[in-house]
């Protein structure tokens, strides 16, 4: 080995290939002349699904106490039929999941988000108007149904628009809005009935569907489909006027000739497959095995069976108003 080849670097860029090095300057000059307003408008319309999503998930707390004490014998909940009305939400939220991934690449990330939105609106509205127990089943079935889709399409969007600088930030956005909506609609649970705060429910999806319309497709999606110009488009919307989008829209590519094939089961002798697999698994299983989605669902009626004493000033606010429905 002579005096040249110990000086080569180790990490030599390949022939026709920028070196690592070259790759950070270029991407720092392109991120300099990068505007985010209207990427965190993008982030503020999709994450209105997950606060929908937190919704969802905290309406039955506040609800089943009511409904186990409602005038109407029709609308009356035992204690079974309470244990359906929160947990029944799941069965909707598996089949979103299932079908969320197939939306996503048949029909887009945005046009995915976009009808996401109907479930929910209809399964609130249908809680809204319910007359039976029924109704209230295929209320929370919807409702879930949106939830699980939008849980799969909204961290898929968030990470195919933002850029590096600002993906992580913008990726947290979305257990936060779920946390917020379970906060928001404890709060409100003490001021509304469970008709109102049902309404109260079907607003963020709908501004989620009226909000997304106005959103582009992501620049990915629309760039593994043959689309360039309309990529372009979209990255100008969310880069700004003044970034120029043709060098993020050739790395995409690059990125999108790069994926391989598609999975096989064969894929899972793989350690480098299975491993991770099984981490993330058993990290979800776990999760779910603390019991947390039992708290969320029946949380007021956990804090009254352990003889939780709630402060006068919120005691007061059991007089709420009432949607009058016909019977």
């Amino acid at each position: 080995m002579d005096i040249q080849d110990e000086r080569r670097p180790l990490l030599e860029a390949e022939s026709g290939h920028p070196s690592p090095t070259g790759l950070i300057a270029e991407q720092d000059a392109y991120l300099s002349k990068v505007k985010n307003g209207k990427l965190y408008l993008a982030t503020f319309a999709a994450v209105l699904g997950p606060l929908s999503f937190g919704f969802v998930l905290g309406y039955s707390s506040p609800a089943i106490p009511e409904l186990m004490n409602d005038a109407n014998a029709r609308l009356r909940l035992n204690e079974d039929q309470a244990s359906w009305f929160g947990s029944i939400v799941t069965v909707g939220a598996a089949v979103g999941g299932l079908l969320g991934g197939w939306m996503v690449e048949k029909i887009g990330r945005k046009l995915s988000l976009m009808l996401c939105a109907l479930p929910f609106v209809f399964g609130f509205t249908i809680i809204i108007a319910a007359q039976n127990v029924f109704m209230l089943y295929v209320g929370r079935v919807l409702t879930g149904l949106a939830s699980g889709v939008t849980s799969l399409v909204v961290p898929l969007y968030i990470s195919e628009t933002a850029h590096e600088r600002v993906r992580g930030l913008l990726g947290s956005c979305v257990q936060l809005m779920v946390v917020l909506g379970i906060m928001g609609v404890y709060l409100a649970g003490m001021f509304m009935d469970w008709r109102w705060l049902a309404i109260c429910c079907s607003v963020p999806p709908t501004l989620l569907m009226v909000s997304m319309y106005f959103m582009p497709e992501t620049p990915r999606y629309l760039l593994f489909h043959g689309k360039r110009q309309e990529a372009e488009d979209a990255l100008r919307y969310l880069r700004g006027p003044d970034a120029p989008v043709e060098w993020e829209c050739a790395r995409i590519e690059d990125a999108c000739g790069e994926q391989g094939s598609s999975f096989r089961l064969s894929d899972l002798k793989d350690p480098g497959i299975y491993k991770p697999l099984m981490v993330g698994v058993m990290l979800m299983a776990f999760q779910q095995m603390t019991g947390i989605n039992a708290i969320m669902f029946y949380a007021q009626n956990i804090f009254e069976q352990a003889h939780f004493q709630v402060p006068r000033a919120l005691a007061s606010s059991s007089h709420r108003p009432s949607v009058p429905l016909a019977s």
